[in-house]
This record gives C-alpha cells, structure tokens and sequence, in this order.
C-alpha cells in the first residue's frame, strides 16, 4: 500500500513563499508519476503541477501558478515537493500529492491511483 503525506503548510503573506513536501512510502517511488492538485472552499479540486518518472524529465503547471511554482522530485528521498513563491490570496487551498502509475494523463485527477490527506496553505496579510 502506498502512503502519501503531505507538509509544509501554514499562513503565509501575499507575495511570500512556502515549500510543500510530499513524502512517499510503500512503494518504489521512481516508478510513479506525481502530481500537486488543490482545493480551495467551495470549488471543486484542481490540477496544479505535474512532474514524469522516473526522474522528472517532464513537468506540467496549470496556467494560474505558472512561473511562480515549481515541482521537483528526490529519489533518492522517496520525496516530492512543490515551490511556491509570489504567492497570492488566490492561492489559498488545501493542497494533495498524488501518485500515479502508467503514462496516464498527468493534468487529470481521475489518472492517479494514490493521494495524501492534504495540508493547509492559507495566502493572507
């Protein structure tokens, strides 16, 4: 069984910077595909970034974080993180990890098999 957790999160001012962390366990991480998608109250989740296994030659970002995130794997550490920086209100979500296996679509959540239980970001001054 692979397990996913998510950390990093918290409160962070309009124009600040936060990493997140995804640690991963059960599993042989470089064979999986991974992902960042958010959630924010009252919108349904979406596509953040997306990094290719196994040593994440290929990257996708949604348009809205273009230029200001970036995702990045270890594994060597079984980890998978994402950069956040320039951060906006808008920005404010509970954030997943996922995984996936095969060459499914990266940018859809209905490609990945596995998922952390999330961590806070909340962008406000």
């Amino acid at each position: 069984q692979v397990q996913l957790v998510e950390s990093g999160g918290g409160l962070v001012r309009p124009g600040g910077s936060v990493r997140l962390s995804c640690a991963v366990a059960g599993g042989t991480f470089s064979w999986y595909g991974m992902g960042w998608f958010r959630q924010a109250p009252g919108k349904e989740r979406e596509f953040v970034a997306a990094i290719s296994q196994p040593r994440g030659a290929s990257t996708h970002y949604a348009e809205s974080v273009k230029g200001r995130f970036t995702i990045s794997r270890d594994n060597a550490e079984n980890t998978l993180y994402l950069q956040m920086n320039s951060l906006k209100p808008e920005d404010t979500a509970v954030y997943y990890c996922a995984a996936r296996r095969g060459n499914r679509s990266p940018t859809a959540d209905l490609s990945y098999d596995y998922w952390g239980q999330g961590t806070q970001v909340t962008v406000s001054s």
